[in-house]
């Protein structure tokens, strides 16, 4: 059987990995519906209509199984981690109350009026549940961060021993809660679930206009792919340069408060100035792969980037290494190889945004294969960047479960044997990958039904019909 810490590591990890994927996208998906209600309700065009409804669709099954899956974890805290829930429960558990009690409570109750409600309500209080499903949806991240981000920089609070066992009081809720961490990881993370969702709508409509344009197989309603690929490039070229901005910001925020963390990130073992940052690297030996050393890697770094970074500006700042922090160091090679990753696929998406945005500049966004076939191929590559995010984050402030206070070791569950911990994992992997699989055929399904066509959209008088939508009534000829 697995040592029980070892197994509620990997079990909390496996139900992380899988929930994320569906806050990324209705967090993501969130400002689209909002802008295409509103310009279905002020323009009338056709188009609008599918947009909103197809995308709604994705939305409300990203948002079902994101709240079953997101329950799930807050059980863990109790069943695997109980040790750490004793301690920490009155600063960690308020945020996830309210979470569940203000955020979701907004989201759940306009989320169906804003899916069924359509026929049955007025444009005025349609368009206000969007915004209230949009809000809903960021607000339950403000307090999931909020309890996140005090567990990486540790403000406002007291302990105490109480039983034997270190317990946290909260004492300053406005320094524990609004803690340095909080803004920087609330921007990082809403702006790439945007930036997911933009790569995720322009690598699908890449897809079905590469079919009509260039291999000319006639598709219907290209009209509607033709629109969303402009729009999940517009939304790609205004977050792709920004989340590589604004994770310069981040990386300076984490050389500052946990510098251990950016050193395993840069594998910085010995303390050292004039350290390179290397964005691609290869290991040199089979032992760089697991056990990586920035001085003895073989990749394209700039010069001094890893210092400039932790400094702020300064190509010969000193940073710490790995061997002068008194505890364990984290799992190196994990932390190290997923930042390069995700740093790599961030370069990449500002490329894509870029060439994009120049051809369709150029009046060939359309016609360009070549673009097709990188999007469709970066579909999926901004949630792995997050999941890629989320590893470094996690793994990296290893040995500690609250930074400095408590380490992952004193907060599992002190009751728990191997047997129950081995068991639940595999139950787990079996039910979590189950509806994984299920969650991705029924959104291919979606996909591949399209949007509604001209004889589905609501009958308005004021709606002319488009070039590619059919008059109201009138069905299509395919």
């Amino acid at each position: 059987m697995v040592d029980p810490l070892i197994a509620s590591r990997l079990q909390f990890a496996l139900t992380t990995i899988v929930h994320i994927i569906f806050p990324v996208m209705s967090m993501g998906l969130a400002p689209f519906l909002i802008y295409f209600t509103w310009k279905d309700i002020r323009t009338g065009k056709p188009v609008y209509e599918q947009l909103r409804r197809f995308w709604t669709k994705i939305f409300a099954i990203s948002f079902v199984v994101g709240t079953v899956t997101g329950i799930v974890l807050e059980f863990e805290f109790g069943t695997n981690w109980a040790a750490f829930s004793t301690a920490a429960g009155e600063l960690f558990g308020g945020p996830l109350a309210v979470e569940g009690m203000m955020a979701f409570m907004l989201e759940a109750t306009f989320l169906g009026i804003f899916v069924f409600g359509r026929e049955r309500v007025g444009d005025t209080l349609y368009f206000v549940s969007s915004v209230a499903v949009g809000l809903g949806t960021w607000l339950s991240a403000v307090w999931i961060l909020i309890a996140n981000s005090w567990m990486q920089t540790p403000r406002g609070f007291e302990t105490v021993t109480e039983g034997g066992q270190t317990v946290v009081h909260l004492v300053d809720p406005f320094a524990a809660y609004l803690n340095p961490r909080f803004g920087y990881m609330y921007v990082h993370m809403q702006n790439a679930a945007v930036e997911s969702v933009a790569l995720f709508m322009a690598g699908i409509a890449a897809y079905y206009v590469f079919k009509h344009h260039v291999r000319g197989i006639e598709v219907d309603n290209v009209n509607f792919w033709e629109t969303t690929l402009k729009i999940g490039l517009i939304a790609l070229l205004l977050t792709a340069p920004f989340q590589v901005f604004h994770g310069d910001m981040y990386g300076r925020h984490v050389a500052e408060t946990q510098p251990q963390k950016f050193a395993a990130m840069e594998a910085v073992w010995e303390t050292d100035s004039y350290v390179p940052e290397y964005l691609a690297a290869v290991p040199t030996s089979l032992d760089s792969i697991t056990d990586p050393r920035a001085k003895e890697l073989f990749g394209i770094g700039i010069p001094g980037g890893a210092s400039w970074l932790a400094s702020g500006g300064d190509p010969t700042a000193e940073i710490t290494g790995l061997n002068e922090f008194e505890t364990e160091s984290p799992p190196v090679a994990i932390v190290f190889w997923a930042f390069r990753a995700m740093v790599g696929m961030g370069f990449w998406f500002i490329l894509l945004s870029f060439w994009g945005g120049y051809r369709w500049y150029k009046g060939e966004l359309f016609d360009d294969g070549l673009l097709h076939k990188a999007l469709m191929g970066s579909t999926l590559l901004g949630i792995v960047a997050v999941e890629l995010g989320w590893v470094v984050t996690e793994v990296g402030r290893q040995p500690w479960i609250i930074q400095g206070v408590m380490k992952t070791s004193e907060g599992v569950s002190p009751g728990l044997t191997g047997a129950e911990a081995t068991l639940t994992l595999a139950g787990f992997g079996v039910v979590y990958l189950a509806l994984l699989g299920l969650y991705t055929y029924v959104i291919a399904r979606i996909i591949r039904t399209g949007p509604p066509g001209g004889d589905q959209l609501r009958d308005r008088p004021d709606r002319a019909p488009t070039p590619d939508s059919p008059a109201v009534g009138v069905a299509d000829d395919d």
